[in-house]
């Protein structure tokens, strides 16, 4: 099976690429340094040529409001009128568990404006929505950063591991369209700075953590519904212990 992966060079691209190769796929890494650009449309038609399956995880290089919009209308528009010239058989996207949720975060509103563009096109496809990834709290941390401490919401948070999320990507893309929404959490739910005080503590970061229930996340408030999944999930197999010793 061909399988085109758009934004194949970055975190869970390069991974998935890799996950599917071994699997006996024929995966494609699909990026602007490989000469394909969502945006513009310019190496789709030649990357897509044909493919069977095509896996957007690419992300947004600004997440300035109205340029992640942007980004992530125009290069889904570009892509299922790409993927309709060229027959491909399914589209998965990888998009956030909780884009519904918080209308006042610019980047999930860009995330549900992806995925209303994925459903009203004619190709059939799967949207795996992923909690936040291990491998960003360390930067979720440096943007909360306020006067050398750390302060961050107490909602309950459930962060995946990205090896995890590759899995369950890769999955979903060998098998059948479910013309549907799946979300994919990690093992475990805690307060928000938990996690971050265990992220820092690990990597030898002396900074407080402090958690403020006020507290918000690139500039939106959260509760425990805002980053977890409410209802049926799939879970990752790693918890934080053993992601952690692994770095």
């Amino acid at each position: 099976m061909k399988i085109v992966v758009i934004g194949g060079t970055g975190l869970i691209g390069s991974r998935l690429v890799a996950k599917l190769k071994q699997q006996g796929h024929e995966a494609v890494a699909a990026s602007p340094r490989s000469g394909v650009n969502a945006v513009t449309g310019e190496g789709l038609a030649a990357a897509l040529s044909g493919a069977d399956v095509v896996v957007d995880v690419a992300n947004a290089p600004s997440w300035e409001p109205a340029a992640v919009l942007a980004f992530f209308q125009q290069s889904s528009e570009n892509l299922v009128a790409a993927e309709t010239a060229a027959g491909v058989k399914h589209h998965v996207a990888l998009s956030i568990v909780g884009t519904d949720r918080s209308p006042d975060n610019a980047y999930f509103r860009a995330k549900l404006a992806q995925e209303t563009v994925i459903k009203s096109a004619s190709v059939p496809y799967s949207i795996v929505r992923a909690t936040q990834f291990f491998e960003f709290l360390a930067a979720i941390a440096d943007t909360s950063a306020i006067e050398g401490k750390i302060v961050v919401p107490t909602a309950q948070f459930q962060p995946i591991a990205a090896d995890d999320v590759v899995d369950r990507l890769a999955e979903v893309a060998s098998g059948r369209p479910l013309n549907g929404t799946i979300d994919i959490a990690g093992p475990e739910k805690a307060p928000f700075n938990e996690f971050i005080a265990r992220r820092l503590k690990a990597s030898g970061d002396p900074r407080p953590v402090i958690g403020d229930r006020t507290a918000l996340y690139y500039g939106t408030p959260i509760d425990d519904t805002s980053l977890n999944p409410l209802g049926e999930a799939r879970l990752g197999a790693t918890p934080l212990a053993k992601w952690l010793a692994s770095r």
